[in-house]
C-alpha cells in the first residue's frame, strides 16, 4: 500500500474538493458530475480519474467503485440565503437523499458533505435535522461544523457547513483542524495580476495568448440594482467577499475605492473613479479560491468559468479538512497496512 487512500467524489464540479483531498494524500479514482459545461475542465485537470457524467439519480451504487471515503457538495442553491431558499422542497435539495442512498449501499469508512451556511437557517431547521437523522442512521458518528474558509488559508470570507461522518467501527469522530494565522488577504493572492483584460463581445472568452495568464479576463456589462445596494469592494489588506457562482456578482477589484453610500440599499461608484471599478477576473477568483495557476478552466462563455469557480470548495480549505481525515483514517488502517506489508515481504522473500 502506498498510503494513497482511494475515494469517490459526487457533485464534483471543477474539482476543488477533489484537489484538496489529493493534496492531503488521497486519490480520487472516480468522480460524478452531471453539468456538461464542466466536463472538459475536470477531465483536463484530473486525467487519472474516471468521470461518470450521469445524474446521481441514475447511478446505481454497484457502478460506484469501492473506496475508503465518499466526498461531495450536493447543490447549494436551494439552501442559499441569497436565493429562493426552497431547501428540501427543491429538486436540487432532494439530491442530498441520493447522496445518502449511495452512502447506505456502499458504506465507506468516512464521508464529507459541504454546503452553504443557509442550510442552518431557521426556515430549514426541520429539513436539516431530517438530513442529519438520515446520515446518523447509517452507522456513522456524524458531526457538523460551521467554518469560515478564511481561517484555513483562504483569502476570502466564506462560511460553509461541513458534515463529516466516520464509520462507527473507527471509534472516533471528526474534529475540525486548528485555525491558521495570520489570515490571508487579497494582496497575498492577486497583487501580481494587475494586467487584466475584459472579455470579448457578449462575454465570450479571449484567445489565451492575449492574456497575462490563462483565464485572466473579466466579465463586462451593467451592474444590477441588487449589486449596487451594497459595497462590493474589499481593500488589498482585507480578505475577499465570498466568490459566488456568477460573474455578474463577482466582487470588484481592490484597486477601486469603497462604494459611496447614498441611502439604504443604494450605493454608487465614487464619482471620478468609475474606471477603477471592474469585476475580478476568472483567474483572480480562482486564486482567491486557492486553485493553482496550472489548473486550467475550459469555457467558451466566461460565465461558465465564474460558475465553476464559485461553486467549488476552496482547495486549501478542502486540504486542511482532508489532512485531519487522512490522519484519522490512516490511524484506523495502520494494523491492516502492517499485516499487508509483512505478507508482501514474505512473498518477495520466496
Amino acid at each position: 500500500m502506498q498510503n494513497k487512500i482511494k475515494i469517490a467524489s459526487f457533485f464534483t464540479g471543477a474539482g476543488g474538493l477533489d484537489l484538496g483531498f489529493e493534496k492531503a494524500g488521497f486519490e480520487v479514482t472516480w468522480a460524478n458530475e452531471f453539468d456538461k459545461t464542466i466536463w472538459k475542465t475536470f477531465e483536463h485537470n484530473f486525467p487519472h480519474t474516471k468521470l461518470d457524467k450521469r445524474s446521481i439519480v441514475n447511478i446505481p451504487s454497484s457502478d460506484v467503485p469501492d473506496s475508503f471515503g465518499i466526498v461531495g457538495g450536493p447543490p447549494c442553491q436551494s439552501w442559499s440565503e441569497a436565493g429562493a431558499g426552497r431547501g428540501i422542497n427543491d429538486s436540487r435539495g432532494k439530491l442530498f437523499f441520493e447522496y445518502i442512498r449511495i452512502l447506505k449501499e456502499k458504506e465507506p469508512l468516512f464521508f464529507l458533505a459541504e454546503n452553504v451556511s443557509g442550510i442552518l437557517s431557521a426556515r430549514h431547521k426541520d429539513a436539516f435535522e431530517s438530513i442529519l437523522k438520515e446520515f446518523k442512521s447509517l452507522n456513522y458518528n456524524v458531526t457538523y461544523h460551521l467554518l469560515n474558509a478564511n481561517d484555513f488559508n483562504v483569502p476570502q470570507d466564506r462560511k460553509r457547513v461541513i458534515i463529516v461522518g466516520y464509520h462507527k467501527k473507527m471509534n472516533t469522530t471528526f474534529q475540525p483542524p486548528k485555525e491558521i494565522n495570520p489570515k490571508p488577504i487579497l494582496k497575498n493572492a492577486i497583487w501580481d495580476l494587475r494586467l487584466a483584460k475584459p472579455t470579448k463581445e457578449k462575454n465570450y472568452a479571449n484567445d489565451p495568448a492575449e492574456l497575462q495568464c490563462e483565464n485572466h479576463e473579466y466579465m463586462t456589462g451593467d451592474f444590477s440594482t441588487m449589486y449596487m445596494s451594497r459595497n462590493r469592494v474589499r481593500s488589498w489588506n482585507e480578505p475577499s467577499f465570498t466568490i459566488q457562482a456568477g460573474g455578474r456578482h463577482a466582487p470588484i477589484h481592490p484597486q477601486a475605492p469603497k462604494m459611496k453610500f447614498i441611502e439604504q440599499n443604494k450605493r454608487i461608484f465614487l464619482p471620478g473613479k468609475e474606471k477603477l471599478y471592474r469585476r475580478l477576473t476568472v483567474r483572480e477568483c480562482a486564486r482567491i479560491q486557492t486553485f493553482p495557476d496550472h489548473f486550467s478552466f475550459k469555457y467558451d462563455r466566461v460565465a461558465d468559468g465564474y460558475k465553476m469557480i464559485g461553486n467549488a470548495v476552496p482547495v486549501e480549505f478542502a486540504k486542511n479538512l482532508a489532512n485531519v481525515i487522512y490522519k484519522d483514517v490512516l490511524n484506523y488502517l495502520k494494523p491492516t497496512i502492517k499485516v499487508f506489508e509483512i505478507k508482501k515481504e514474505k512473498v518477495n522473500a520466496i
